[in-house]
């Protein structure tokens, strides 16, 4: 019920293209968000998501973040784990073209699961080096050979509890970082404080899930808040962050 309010007030206050006056956020809604060719990489995207919704192995979870709210148990097909919490063709499809678009070439995503947001990335820019953290080892191990057989060769999955991989991280700065990882107040807020830091001017942030509860909507209105940002664009199902000091500070809500 919290998430159907949520999108009824989002609905009401969202806008498209002919909303926006910036000239930076109009060019990224109508030259990315909005793109409607047809990608090549569209086709390796789709059959990366087939082949693991045709996947009946099981795997037994190691779950660090909130839980699911789908499963009662650890042990679950990779079939199952897609379907309820692998990134949609739409969002996969996104991620393709921000990466192309934005030419990101240090990425961090925070959560690999079955790598489902990860390949796209990969797919969207071949000199995007992605470090992806997964606190599950036996996803980790699973998608690690996943993307091999699907010829990807830019990432680098790193196993452990992110609370603790991120203090590990080699690069001090990244272009593009995806919290897709604990989707709670406490651990979202943890994770942005511990990377903010690692942003420069052109980095873009993406937060999945700011509306899942109470706790990720607070938390997603306190980083817009945040000294450091200075454009947030709110999608309901994700909530981007720019750091660009020559663009006035203003929150948008723009639907997808």
């Amino acid at each position: 019920m919290f998430q159907i309010i949520e999108y009824i007030k989002f609905l009401l206050k969202s806008t498209n293209q002919h909303g926006v006056h910036s000239p930076f956020i109009y060019d990224l809604v109508t030259k990315c968000f909005y793109d409607s060719n047809q990608y090549d990489a569209y086709s390796k995207i789709t059959s990366y998501r087939a082949s693991l919704l045709k996947n009946n192995q099981s795997i037994e979870i190691t779950d660090l973040g909130s839980g699911s709210r789908v499963f009662n148990s650890n042990k679950r097909s990779i079939k199952a784990i897609v379907k309820t919490s692998g990134s949609t063709k739409k969002r996969s499809r996104i991620l393709f073209r921000l990466a192309q678009y934005f030419r990101f070439k240090q990425s961090l995503e925070l959560g690999t699961s079955l790598g489902v947001a990860t390949h796209a990335l990969a797919l969207g820019h071949s000199e995007n080096n992605i470090t992806s953290l997964e606190g599950c080892p036996n996803l980790s191990e699973f998608t690690i050979q996943h993307l091999k057989q699907h010829s990807i060769k830019n990432v680098s999955i790193v196993t452990g509890d992110i609370s603790n991989t991120i203090s590990n991280l080699k690069s001090d700065v990244f272009d593009f970082i995806f919290f897709d990882a604990n989707h709670n107040k406490e651990a979202t807020l943890s994770y942005f404080n511990s990377l903010v830091n690692k942003a420069h001017n052109d980095s873009v942030f993406i937060f999945d899930d700011i509306h899942w509860s109470k706790g990720m909507r607070s938390a997603w209105n306190i980083i817009k808040e945040h000294p450091k940002v200075t454009v947030t664009i709110d999608t309901f199902f994700w909530g981007f962050v720019f750091f660009r000091k020559e663009q006035a500070k203003e929150n948008f809500t723009i639907r997808l």
